[in-house]
């Protein structure tokens, strides 16, 4: 059950509010008014959850993202007050529809990696897991993108931080972070001096439970300086000069992931990193030494999550200060340090595996870096004693890699007592192909754990008119329990709820093309196919592959138009990372494709191309409740689970996937007949990288893709600019195809053929939609936190006990 809502609490407190704000009744503008409402609701909230025992340790959830979404509604929903809240507004004239699209997305992350951070925050609190985010309070994040003639723009994302509502006051002492510098050493002690110094202040976001009464924290640290304006500078005419320190230190956190290509990035970046780690650091160990503990046993009562390499920093940062503030000795230190972390990889990409140049390290962590070549030492020395010592003479399980590259990914391995991927396969590449020495040396440090995705707001908030259906079909068991929606297959055979089903899909379709029209002009179908690709714009998840499809489609349409041809809108959405050129000129191929064939009447009633722009969760939130296929493309081995192909197979969508990440435990779960797999297998791609794949060789063989890349290469789709898409097209020749498109083309064309075929009966089609909602629930973010208690979480001495 939720906590009570207090009406009179809420009215009074809403008043109040509106009166500090400079507004003096609710009828007031909508920006405000919104504050208020979070304010006035937070007024209601316990300052603390109710003390129990848990049967796992706390849990720090270290991560440079956490990309939560909108949080009014699914706090509103979580408490249980959606409906009370609703009417009292009521009361005002006031819409609570209207009320909730004055809030903007917090900015503070991009991509699957943060979505899957705040699913995780969220099912902590829902099952009463014990833990703390910590994260960075970015004022900028990644970028708001749009489009000028085609081509990504990016903008600053001002969220708004500093007037954000449901910041709540943090009790937690500032931490000093330093830079740079010399490590001296007085009376055989080592001291670190560095040359600059920020301030770490946290500002918390209460994480809240469904229907428990419990809430903890997400902790965002912003960073400032001690010293912000030097007057002394200024009265002598160094007024640039007057304010650079504050200006140094707050870059830290102004943007999500600044761009690295250059060396200003790299350099803050790994600031950005450090900051994060040493401000989380640093608040662990006060609050166990807070609660009379001895540091000793910090592994007894905590644990310290990597999600992914970013934060792996704070294995060094942990070992530096057990060493040099609490004057342990190394060896000592650096065994407590391996009991405390895990480490999730996310990634099989060489590119996302962070290395950080030696030099720029030794210059900004001066100290880290001693220790770092401490540890590396030490693992030397650890493989020069074990009795199969002849597998690891090689380079690649090093933590100091040749031409003076530090390996974060290494280091995250090395210094943790547990290490998992995300899905099975990928959990099984992490020890064949990514960590295979380390995999010999610790074979019981590795797991997996699959990934999921919250319930609550991916079904329940995302799509009310599924979840009410599902509500008078199998009752409310499911927002607990992911698990019932099983009891769905009873009435697979029901036709009346079959309608019933199709009915809630096409009304979202309809609500989702209002949405399109208004923020593109583009009048959709909304009776078509919509078929959706909303992901990150990588080559590895090849949008580029749905794009040669399309011009398959629309070369067929031309040359031989086919009116028994379902209609299909193609939706995409998605960001390029701003020093991404070839994902940009992707992104500028689709828009200029979608130009040409939305205006083409010879095709435009069956083919439709949509590109929405500023990609967000409250816009997923509406794209996959309307979705009927599902992209899942990337080449295969390449993506490590994925989340979006989970949040759009539980609302109905049928996949269409290659046989990758967590691919194939969908396929496990849901079916063969009810989803869509093409392409290559691990096995083969593999073969065909090891026996130097040639493109131009399936080119000279498949007139068809020819005809498709020379409609790319003669100005057909850039006003006869033949080089638009030279980048494009130069990657899937030239440059050697490294994601296989062309090796899957035929595959994928043939099964999209059989999608035509499918979707032209709609009883099958949506009897297939039912079932994957209903076996789905193994998914939920709930059984995977389970999972991390029961294989990483828990101290030996609980393992045991169990």
């Amino acid at each position: 059950m939720g906590q009570p809502f207090n009406s009179e609490k809420f009215r009074n407190s809403l008043v109040n509010y509106l009166n500090h704000l400079g507004y003096h009744n609710p009828t007031t503008s909508q920006q405000p008014l919104w504050q208020a409402v979070c304010l006035a609701i937070q007024d209601q909230l316990p300052k603390t959850s109710p003390k129990k025992a848990f049967a796992s340790r706390h849990v720090n959830y270290l991560s440079m993202e956490f990309l939560l979404g909108r949080l009014t509604l699914n706090n509103l929903q979580n408490l249980g007050w959606t409906e009370s809240i609703r009417n009292k507004l009521q009361e005002y004239d006031v819409q609570l529809v209207d009320l909730l699209e004055c809030e903007h997305d917090p900015a503070l992350g991009n991509g699957g990696l943060g979505r899957l951070a705040a699913c995780f925050l969220d099912s902590m609190a829902s099952i009463e897991q014990p833990a703390t985010g910590y994260g960075l309070n970015y004022q900028y994040g990644l970028f708001r993108q749009s489009f000028t003639q085609g081509q990504q723009t990016e903008s600053a994302d001002d969220w708004d931080r500093d007037h954000y509502p449901w910041f709540c006051q943090s009790p937690i002492p500032a931490v000093e972070v330093g830079f740079g510098g010399q490590v001296h050493s007085k009376n055989g002690i080592l001291q670190w001096i560095p040359d600059f110094q920020v301030i770490g202040k946290a500002h918390d976001i209460a994480i809240i439970g469904y229907r428990n009464h419990h809430q903890q924290p997400l902790r965002l640290w912003h960073a400032s300086h001690p010293h912000p304006f030097n007057l002394k500078a200024f009265n002598l005419g160094h007024y640039a000069n007057a304010e650079s320190n504050a200006i140094e230190a707050e870059k830290i956190t102004k943007v999500l992931y600044p761009n690295d290509n250059h060396a200003a990035g790299k350099r803050l970046r790994l600031m950005q990193q450090y900051f994060q780690c040493t401000c989380a650091i640093t608040d662990i160990i006060y609050h166990h030494r807070q609660a009379g503990r001895p540091l000793a046993e910090l592994p007894k009562y905590e644990v310290i999550q990597l999600n992914d390499t970013h934060p792996a920093i704070a294995i060094v940062e942990l070992l530096r200060q057990l060493v040099d503030l609490y004057q342990w000795e190394w060896a000592d230190a650096w065994q407590l340090t391996q009991q405390l972390f895990a480490y999730t990889n996310h990634t099989l990409m060489p590119e996302a595996l962070e290395c950080w140049d030696l030099h720029l390290f030794k210059r900004l962590l001066p100290r880290h870096y001693q220790l770092i070549e401490q540890i590396d030492a030490w693992f030397s020395a650890t493989l020069k004693n074990h009795p199969d010592k002849q597998h690891y003479k090689t380079s690649n399980a090093l933590l100091i890699k040749g031409h003076g590259k530090i390996r974060m990914a290494n280091l995250s391995v090395i210094g943790s007592y547990a290490v998992n991927g995300v899905a099975k396969l990928h959990s099984r590449l992490v020890t064949e192909e990514l960590f295979p020495e380390y995999a010999k040396l610790w074979p019981t440090k590795f797991t997996n754990v699959t990934n999921g995705i919250t319930p609550r707001r991916w079904l329940l908030m995302c799509n009310p008119k599924l979840a009410e259906l599902l509500n008078d079909t199998i009752g409310e068991q499911w927002q607990h329990d992911l698990s019932y929606l099983q009891s769905l297959e009873n009435h697979l055979d029901n036709a009346s709820f079959l309608q019933d089903y199709q009915d809630v899909k096409q009304s979202n379709k309809n609500n989702l093309a209002a949405l399109i029209a208004q923020t593109t002009g583009i009048e959709i179908n909304p009776e078509a196919m919509l078929d959706v690709q909303i992901k990150r714009l990588h080559e590895y998840k090849r949008q580029h592959l749905k794009l040669l499809h399309i011009l398959a489609l629309y070369q067929q349409l031309k040359t031989h138009p086919d009116p028994n041809l379902p209609p299909r809108v193609f939706l995409f959405a998605a960001k390029a990372a701003p020093g991404y050129d070839l994902a940009k000129n992707i992104i500028y191929a689709i828009n200029q494709v979608a130009a040409v064939i939305n205006h083409d009447p010879a095709v435009n009633q069956q083919l439709q191309i949509v590109f929405m722009p500023d990609y967000r969760v409250s816009l997923a939130e509406k794209i996959i409740p309307a979705a009927d296929l599902s992209e899942q493309i990337s080449t295969v081995g390449k993506e490590a689970s994925g989340t979006g192909n989970m949040k759009l197979a539980l609302n109905g969508a049928l996949t269409v996937g290659t046989q990758d990440g967590a691919n194939i435990e969908i396929l496990d779960h849901v079916g063969a007949e009810h989803i869509f797999i093409f392409g290559q297998t691990v096995e083969s791609a593999r073969q065909l990288w090891q026996n130097e794949y040639h493109p131009e060789q399936i080119l000279a063989n498949n007139p068809q893709l020819q005809d498709i890349l020379t409609l790319l290469k003669d100005g057909t789709f850039a006003q006869g600019n033949k080089q638009a898409f030279k980048p494009l097209v130069e990657s899937l020749t030239t440059a050697g195809d490294p994601y296989l498109v062309l090796a899957d083309f035929a595959s994928y064309l043939d099964i999209q053929n059989k999608i035509d075929v499918r979707y032209q009966h709609p009883t099958t089609w949506f009897r297939s939609a039912a079932i994957n909602t209903a076996r789905c629930g193994i998914f939920s973010s709930d059984r995977a936190i389970r999972d991390y208690q029961q294989r990483i979480w828990l101290s030996d001495a609980q393992r045991i006990k169990g």
